[in-house]
């Protein structure tokens, strides 16, 4: 029982403080489920992290249910994501009505737009975590005795430059970068 307030609470933290979606969660996620309550190793939050983008949904709440579900079982599934929910569902109603009755007024607008490089900073942060973890030869074929996983990096600046610049929608980029990271691995392992 003491399991499932922890994630609930653990889970209505983080769907309290993450202002700007799934990714600007990802260091409050990590900062619980890792740092703090130790439920999983990084190693694994990773897999949850790249199982909650591949799954349709919200990356926070999958991440939610799915660490949840590694946790404690079906209820803890159930109950992270309802404490990661409760908290949008109560601010979002909320908000819509004092925007809807003030949003003409100078000072709702600035403070909105004051929240954007915070919300991006978190997002980069999140983004360069999991960058670094992604190259590190750990566990990786191809690269023992490296400093990175260079087949890592080139999927990385493949699948970085297919969606920049040739603006590749975000499934062709993961399909194809699981697809050459097979190829490269029946090929060469």
């Amino acid at each position: 029982m003491k399991l499932l307030i922890d994630l609930f609470l653990s889970f209505f933290q983080i769907g309290l403080l993450s202002f700007g979606g799934g990714y600007a969660a990802m260091p409050l996620i990590k900062e619980q489920v890792v740092e703090l309550h130790g439920w999983l190793s990084m190693s694994g939050f990773a897999d949850i992290i790249t199982i909650a983008e591949m799954t349709p949904g919200p990356v926070a709440i999958n991440c939610a249910t799915f660490v949840g579900i590694q946790v404690a079982g079906i209820p803890g599934a159930v109950i992270a994501t309802l404490g990661c929910i409760a908290p949008s569902c109560l601010i979002v109603t909320a908000l819509a009505w004092v925007y809807y009755k003030y949003k003409g007024l100078d000072t709702v607008k600035a403070v909105l737009a004051s929240i954007r490089p915070a919300i991006i900073a978190m997002i980069a942060s999140a983004g360069l975590s999991l960058l670094e973890l992604s190259v590190r030869p750990e566990g990786s074929f191809l690269c023992e005795g490296l400093p990175v996983n260079i087949v890592a990096v080139i999927v990385f600046a493949l699948a970085f430059l297919a969606g920049k610049k040739f603006k590749a929608s975000p499934i062709s980029v993961i399909a194809g970068s699981g697809v050459l990271t097979l190829l490269i691995y029946l090929v060469f392992v």
